[in-house]
């Protein structure tokens, strides 16, 4: 991967990250509503919007997101949904 930018930042435009392998889960709506990830060469994780892939990226530590996916997993944010 290619960063473009001089460095890897919360909010820095996806694009910016050339070459990311972005992927999204295959639970995915057709309609392009939802999220991607890639991991990005400092050994965090970007997340964005695949609506628009070049907008922002939140970029997470590792840690950060395996604990969010655990808890999505166990139903701690399905309060959320209803």
């Amino acid at each position: 991967m290619t960063i473009v930018a001089n460095e890897i930042r919360n909010g820095m435009s996806a694009a910016l990250l050339d070459g990311a392998p972005w992927r999204k889960s295959s639970r995915s709506g057709a309609f392009g509503n939802c999220v991607e990830v890639a991991p990005v060469s400092n050994g965090q994780v970007a997340v964005r919007n695949s609506r628009y892939p070049s907008g922002p990226a939140l970029i997470c530590p590792r840690a950060e997101v395996t604990a969010f996916v655990a808890g999505v997993k166990d139903g701690e944010f399905d309060d959320g949904l209803s």
